[in-house]
């Protein structure tokens, strides 16, 4: 899994790199499904702005999440990633137990 991480506006300090890299672990259980993630943090008025590009191995999503603290927005976002790809393999599961009969008379 490949991150890339690019900041707006300021250049992000190592403890917040540090703390995003630990933070994407929790996905090492998805690390067959994802293929790529770029980490995009900026500021929009007073809010502090994650972005994740998730690129998986036939889809791709964005996760946007926002808050007073870039910490906690990281948390809320690799919450919903976690949620996304969950989602995405349930459907695929989903759709590989689906069979088709045909009727033979």
């Amino acid at each position: 899994m490949n991150v890339s991480i690019t900041t707006r506006g300021y250049k992000a300090p190592e403890r917040l790199k540090n703390y995003l890299v630990d933070k994407l672990k929790r996905l090492n259980r998805f690390k067959d499904q994802i293929m790529d993630i770029d980490a995009i943090f900026s500021y929009e008025k007073l809010d502090q702005v994650v972005e994740f590009k998730v690129n998986l191995r036939k889809k791709q999503f964005i996760v946007k999440e926002r808050s007073e603290d870039i910490f906690k927005s990281i948390d809320l976002a690799i919450d919903n990633v976690e949620r996304q790809i969950t989602k995405i393999k349930e459907k695929i599961r989903e759709h590989d137990k689906k069979k088709i009969t045909e009727v033979v008379e």
